[in-house]
């Protein structure tokens, strides 16, 4: 994957053209979105109808496709009114990237429904509590295809652009928006791009009354000791998309492998 003309070129990219969208900008930040919707192609289609009087750059599919809407250096109305490090209107100094992911969830039952109803499995939601948010709540999981190809396209764009910081729109627009979300590893591919090590140790505490430590990923691996009580800390070390290995703080060799949605940031 490379880009050319402020268009990416590759694999698995496809190309639909937005008539949402302005003059030419110098982006200085990178801006991760969810979609709320039900699949990238709609997504990318919605994006590109006048009437949505919205749209972005690139829209991210779950198996790692991409759609690109528009040039890197065009301005793109992804951000709305939004605010940082003394800029206003982000839209003209950023580039937005729409991850295919439904967001917060609601349950009823042993069911889990998006906004728009769909019904989601369990193994793919996170338990976890948005970082201006004083609860935790049910959060569509990303794939781990998805965050690879996140992490490439972050990488691409920050050598590209010299781009200055990578942002969610929940740190542009807090009080009204909440994507992309407490499911997405953002301050660890902050921390991997620009090696910022305080973002690279955020802790993480176990949501639920108990929770089981495991010797590899997956309920089929024996437990690496005693369960985990609610509330107890934990440094990541390695995230994938239902499952992430820990060390449990506090604890001089506990370490193992925890479901990511019964554990959320402090």
């Amino acid at each position: 994957m490379r880009i050319q003309d402020h268009l990416l070129r590759g694999k698995s990219i496809a190309c639909q053209d937005t008539p949402n969208r302005g003059g030419l900008i110098e982006p200085l930040y990178l801006v991760f979105h969810f979609t709320a919707g039900s699949s990238a192609q709609s997504s990318a289609d919605w994006l590109c109808n006048p009437r949505a009087k919205a749209s972005a750059h690139v829209v991210l599919g779950r198996d790692g496709s991409l759609w690109q809407l528009a040039p890197f250096n065009a301005k793109t109305w992804h951000a709305g009114t939004s605010h940082w490090d003394g800029f206003s209107g982000l839209n003209s100094r950023s580039i937005g990237i729409e991850l295919d992911n439904a967001g917060r969830l609601s349950k009823a039952g042993s069911v889990y429904r998006s906004w728009f109803q769909a019904e989601y499995p369990e193994s793919e939601v996170i338990l976890a509590r948005h970082k201006h948010e004083q609860a935790s709540d049910y959060w569509h999981a990303y794939t781990r295809a998805q965050i690879e190809k996140a992490f490439d396209l972050a990488l691409l764009l920050v050598e590209e652009y010299s781009l200055r910081d990578i942002l969610g729109h929940d740190d542009i627009a807090p009080r009204r928006k909440s994507d992309p979300g407490p499911a997405f590893p953002l301050s660890n591919l902050r921390a991997r791009l620009f090696g910022r090590s305080e973002e690279e140790d955020e802790a993480y505490e176990v949501t639920a009354d108990f929770l089981n430590i495991r010797l590899g990923p997956g309920i089929g691996y024996a437990k690496a000791g005693p369960a985990l009580s609610k509330g107890t800390r934990l440094s990541i070390l390695e995230r994938r998309d239902r499952w992430s290995l820990v060390d449990v703080q506090d604890s001089e060799d506990t370490e193992g492998w925890v479901a990511n949605r019964f554990i959320a940031p402090c």
